[in-house]
């Protein structure tokens, strides 16, 4: 019966890594050689991965930028708090997203690259539409808004749903969960502004 392989790094030489592999009961540890050392896994992102990440940065950002409208344009306090929690959850993620690519020497979107021709992710509104949800204040502001922000959120879900059929994605763990988070998290805030979007027709 073969004997599990338990490397550990004790001590550094000359800032090489010295790995001892503890031997069987009675028998001495040993110090492996380079060629013996156990190898680091290979990451499992693929390019599909990367895109998704590169790509929810710049539609996150532009929800950033909507939010920011809320506190100087509607008047209703339901309507600031939608903005806050849309604000601190999509920053978070961010700088999450960030950190995933960095780690992975994938190259970060510019910070203005949502704002590129092709920067558009599906659901983003267009410079056109950013201007017009400017210029609008009060009851106005508050129903464009909430319509710009639910389509914005189903853009998210499509991204999601392309992840899901590009061929090896979301093998790891991180991103799967990220991606999962992402969908239900879209969902259930869709179904809370179609409410609020209700009321306000009424």
């Amino acid at each position: 019966m073969g004997i599990a392989v338990l490397a550990v790094v004790v001590r550094t030489s000359a800032q090489v890594p010295v790995v001892i592999q503890p031997g069987a009961p009675g028998k001495p540890s040993k110090e492996l050689s380079p060629s013996e050392r156990p190898k680091a896994v290979a990451s499992r992102h693929t390019p599909g991965d990367t895109k998704f990440m590169q790509g929810m940065i710049g539609h996150h950002a532009q929800a950033v930028e909507m939010v920011e409208l809320l506190k100087t344009r509607t008047e209703r306090e339901d309507m600031r708090l939608l903005g806050l929690r849309i604000e601190v959850s999509q920053n978070d993620e961010i700088k999450m997203m960030k950190g995933w690519l960095e780690a992975r020497g994938e190259p970060l979107p510019g910070e203005h690259a949502h704002h590129m021709p092709g920067g558009l992710m599906p659901g983003m509104l267009t410079e056109a539409e950013m201007a017009k949800l400017r210029a609008a204040k009060g009851a106005a502001f508050d129903r464009l808004f909430l319509d710009a922000m639910i389509r914005h959120h189903g853009g998210a879900l499509i991204m999601v749903e392309e992840l899901r059929s590009s061929k090896g994605a979301m093998q790891e763990a991180e991103i799967a969960d990220f991606a999962s988070h992402v969908d239900a998290d879209q969902r259930m805030e869709i179904l809370r502004m179609n409410t609020m979007l209700k009321g306000l027709k009424k």
